[in-house]
C-alpha cells in the first residue's frame, strides 16, 4: 500500500507486525513509499504506517475519518474518502464485527483468510454487491495479499478521481501568515 502512495492506519496484531519490520518510524519513509507519500512523511516527519492502539480502538480510524470530512472539506460522507479497511489475516469473531462497523460506516473493507458468510449465495451477494448502496461501504474477500491490495489500491484510485485528487497541481506550503488570513475568511 504505501509504494502506492497510500498512508496506511493500524491497529491490534498488525501494527506490531508493522512495527518489527520497521514500518512504524519516519525512516521507513524514504526506503518503503511512493514518492507522493515518502514526500508527505518526510515533511510532516511521520512514518508511512500509523499505529492507531489495539485491534479494538478502529473506531479511532474513523474519527480521523471523520474529522478529514467535516473538518478537512474531503467529500461529504466516509465513504466519500479514498479508504479501504483490511483484516487480511484476522483471527477472532471481534474482527468480523469490527469489519462491519466500518462497512456500515461507508468504508470498502477487505478480508482475507476465511469469511463466514461465504457459504450462503444471498448474504454474499448483499455483502460484497448491494450493501454499498444501503451504507456506503462493502465487503470484499481475497485470501491473496497481492490481489487484496489492488482491490484496495483499485478502489482508492477511484475515489481519488472522483475527488479530483487524481490530477496533479502546483503545491504550496502555507506559512504562519496565510493560514491566518485562511482563518480570518472563514
Amino acid at each position: 500500500m504505501i509504494k502506492n502512495d497510500v498512508i496506511v492506519l493500524t491497529t491490534g496484531c498488525a501494527a506490531m507486525a508493522c512495527g518489527k519490520a520497521g514500518l512504524l518510524t519516519p525512516e521507513a519513509a524514504a526506503r518503503y513509499c511512493g514518492p507522493g507519500l515518502a514526500e508527505v512523511c518526510e515533511a510532516v516527519g511521520i512514518p508511512p504506517v500509523l499505529h492507531m492502539g489495539a485491534c479494538v480502538d478502529n473506531s479511532r480510524i474513523l474519527m480521523a475519518a471523520t474529522a478529514v470530512v467535516k473538518n478537512g472539506g474531503l467529500g461529504d460522507d466516509i465513504s466519500d474518502l479514498p479508504a479501504a479497511g483490511a483484516a487480511p489475516e484476522w483471527m477472532s469473531e471481534k474482527a468480523i464485527a469490527i469489519g462491519q462497523y466500518f462497512v456500515a460506516s461507508g468504508v470498502f473493507t477487505v478480508f482475507g483468510t476465511t469469511f463466514p458468510i461465504s457459504g450462503s449465495e444471498e448474504v454474499s451477494k448483499l455483502m460484497y454487491e448491494e450493501l454499498e448502496a444501503v451504507v456506503g461501504g462493502k465487503w470484499a474477500f481475497e485470501p491473496d495479499p497481492e490481489k487484496a491490495t489492488k482491490l484496495m489500491i483499485d478502489h482508492i484510485n477511484k475515489k481519488r478521481k472522483a475527488l479530483g485528487l487524481d490530477k496533479s497541481r502546483e503545491r504550496v506550503l502555507y506559512d504562519m501568515a496565510m493560514r491566518r488570513e485562511l482563518e480570518a475568511v472563514e
